[in-house]
Parts: C-alpha cells; structure tokens; sequence
C-alpha cells in the first residue's frame, strides 16, 4: 500500500527525499557568507561611530582632560584656590601666531572667569582654524568648566587680521570633596588651532567650455577629429 508502479518498479510516495550533499554544502556556504557579510557591515558601522561616540564619552564625563560645558554659572564659591595657567598651540600648515594675554591667573573654585588669547593670520590670505582643547591633568577634566570658548565654533581670519577670543570658564566647586584632588594646586588649559580644510577654487569656464554641439561629441563650433 502507498506504491506506485511505473512499468515494471514500484515507487514509495511516502520515501523521504534528503538534499544530495553539495547542496547541502553550496547552502552552508551561502549562510557563512551572508553571516561574514553581516558582520564587517557591523565592524565598518562601529569604525565610523567609534570617533564620535569616545568624543560624547569624554565629554560628559571629562574622561582624558576633555573640560564640561555649561550654560550657567555655579552658585556657590569656594576660599580654596587654584592657579589655571594657559597654553597655546598652532598646527602646522596653519600661518597663525597664538598665544594668552596672560599665562595663568589664580581663581577660586565656582568662581567665573573669563580669558582672551590673541591670534594673528601672518599671511596674505584668508584662512580658518578649529580649536581643539584639553586640560591637565588629565582627572580635573571634570571639573573644569566651560561656558563660552572661541574653541565651539570654527574661526575664519582675513588677510593679517588680528583677534582677540575669549574663553569663560570656571572650577567647579565640587573639586574639593574629591579626596584624590587634594594636592592640587596647578591646572593647566592647553588649546591647538588645526587648519580647516579649504574647498578647491572655482575656476570659471572659459568661453565656449561646458557648451555641447549640435552633434553632442563636444563644445559647440568645435570640429570633430579625423581619426
């Protein structure tokens, strides 16, 4: 019962039927390239966003001397000093000079100060720069405290422009419940200004360039060669 006969050879419907062994094999190989493909997606994802999200990181938690950033000033100031001497780098390829109006000042902890570097373009064109900044060492990063900095936004000089940029800052009085902080005398705030990347110049077409003939092989009025 359950067979089927053929000519002279019965044939069981109820036999069951495996997958011949390479196709067994082409579909492993299917599914170890899909889960490879998978995952150096995943890796290349994670390459681009490792930049980013160790920027976030240090930023809110002041993790490698990266200052905190607040709107508002603190509201209470602390007897204990601190001396905040300054530093101040430029990057090569960027023709600026760069240096604090004063060296270090002395300040107590939440109270705000503010701060003016100068920079001058030495050349005799327009350039820009991007401050990067840090502080040492490198476990005050969480209780230095910015409110405003020239170091939030791109800066862009004219042709031997001088300026003067100012940076607001304060200490924040919770440094002095932290026992490891107690020796602390000196923080030092360092910026390094990095060229920008400046666009090709635009060069305007010349007459007739861009323009395609009649026969769409080239400028218009222009003879085609004779090959």
């Amino acid at each position: 019962m359950g067979q089927k006969t053929t000519g002279n050879a019965p044939v069981n419907d109820g036999a069951i039927r495996r997958p011949s062994p390479v196709l067994r094999r082409a579909t492993s190989d299917v599914m170890i390239a899909a889960a490879c493909g998978v995952f150096v997606a995943f890796m290349v994802g994670m390459a681009y966003a490792a930049v980013p999200l160790y920027s976030w990181f240090c930023r809110t938690t002041g993790f490698g001397g990266v200052p905190q950033v607040a709107s508002v000033a603190p509201t209470q100031i602390s007897d204990r000093k601190i001396t905040v001497r300054f530093d101040a780098n430029v990057g090569a390829g960027l023709p600026w000079r760069f240096e604090p109006e004063r060296t270090s000042i002395d300040v107590r902890l939440g109270e705000v100060v503010t701060v003016f570097y100068k920079v001058i373009n030495l050349s005799e064109r327009e350039t820009g720069g991007q401050a990067a900044y840090n502080v040492t060492p490198p476990t005050t990063g969480a209780y230095f405290i910015k409110i405003n900095c020239f170091c939030f936004t791109e800066q862009h000089l004219a042709p031997r422009e001088k300026r003067d940029m100012a940076v607001v800052f304060y200490v924040d009085p919770a440094l002095a419940q932290d026992s490891e902080q107690d020796d602390l005398n000196t923080i030092t705030l360092s910026y390094t200004f990095f060229p920008l990347r400046s666009p090709p110049p635009y060069l305007r077409p010349q007459a007739g360039e861009g323009k395609v003939g009649a026969n769409g092989a080239g400028p218009a009025g222009a003879e085609r060669k004779k090959i």
